[in-house]
């Protein structure tokens, strides 16, 4: 078996080089752009890791690796003009460095050739994949427009909330995931299994992103800290203190939130500390983590065949960035 370090090589060696044409250059540019800016590529590597746990790796997973990290970084590209965020990893967005009419069009041209990767497959799971491929497509871009949604309303039901953010975030991590046991000849079962093992991991990292947004060292969090806030986005510690919040700081943070004064941030994050927020979130966080062991523990191959997906999840929950 390799580690997520050695299969990340192997990745980057099979996905590191120009994916898109010289010209127009002004279009094509821009999206090399956004992968020359790195990122862990946690979902391609996930695709070859489920397709390790049943089988050798198979050419296939890296075409479906390739359409995924294609396709993440495609929805990347259009959240950030949407959220009109300046940063992504630490650098300037798509949409800040060539304007927000060339990113659409980068972003469009990056799920085309996300398709015509799917589209190199040899075996005859073409259709399996395409659909799983398609489906999890469709349900990110329905997370994103509930997400938009919400910064409409005043109050938005965690339930709600949670359901947004599986089909934003975590959907793509866990179709990743069943996507590499489709080619690892996985049974139904076992990808079901894997599948939920990266639904709820997803959520955890989710937990954990929101975390870090407010409370997370700019230096190591690539984006702008509090831009969550300064957006008035909906988040899991935005929808806790507001619903254990007492009426003085309910109404002070509906206020913050029609705000734009220059200590928002700050003030936004001192009622989220009285409302213990980050205790909080940190025990949700750890339920979602125990929730994906357990779909991982009841996958049906040796337990010892399990354990980089195990390090993965670790790794991902713990981090700072």
């Amino acid at each position: 078996m390799y580690s997520f370090v050695d299969l990340s090589l192997k990745f980057e060696e099979h996905f590191n080089k120009r994916q898109f044409p010289e010209t127009p250059e002004n279009l094509y540019d821009a999206a090399q752009y956004i992968l020359q800016l790195g990122g862990k590529r946690v979902r391609p590597v996930a695709v070859l890791m489920a397709n390790e746990l049943f089988s050798d790796l198979h050419q296939d997973a890296f075409h479906i690796a390739s359409a995924i990290e294609l396709f993440h970084n495609f929805s990347l590209i259009h959240d950030d003009i949407m959220d009109k965020a300046p940063l992504r990893r630490g650098m300037g967005t798509v949409h800040s460095k060539y304007g927000e009419s060339t990113a659409l069009l980068a972003g469009d041209v990056m799920l085309v050739v996300a398709y015509e990767h799917i589209n190199k497959m040899s075996s005859d799971k073409l259709h399996e994949v395409m659909s799983l491929f398609n489906k999890t497509a469709k349900e990110v871009c329905e997370g994103q427009q509930m997400d938009m949604d919400f910064e409409q309303k005043e109050n938005v039901a965690f339930d709600v909330y949670l359901q947004m953010i599986t089909l934003k975030t975590s959907v793509l991590l866990a179709a990743s995931l069943q996507l590499g046991a489709i080619v690892g000849g996985a049974g139904i079962g076992n990808q079901e299994h894997l599948y939920e093992f990266g639904k709820n991991l997803g959520i955890a990292f989710q937990i954990q992103d929101d975390y870090l947004d407010a409370f997370g060292d700019p230096k190591k969090f690539g984006k702008q800290v509090g831009g969550d806030i300064i957006a008035n986005k909906k988040t899991f510690l935005l929808i806790h203190a507001m619903d254990v919040a007492n009426d003085a700081q309910k109404n002070e943070l509906q206020a913050l939130l029609k705000d734009n004064s220059p200590d928002k941030v700050q003030k936004v994050l001192e009622l989220f500390s009285d409302c213990k927020v980050a205790d909080w979130a940190n025990e949700l966080k750890e339920q979602y983590f125990k929730k994906a062991m357990a779909s991982l523990e009841a996958i049906n191959v040796l337990s010892n065949r399990k354990s980089e997906l195990e390090k993965l999840a670790r790794f991902l929950l713990d981090r700072e960035s």
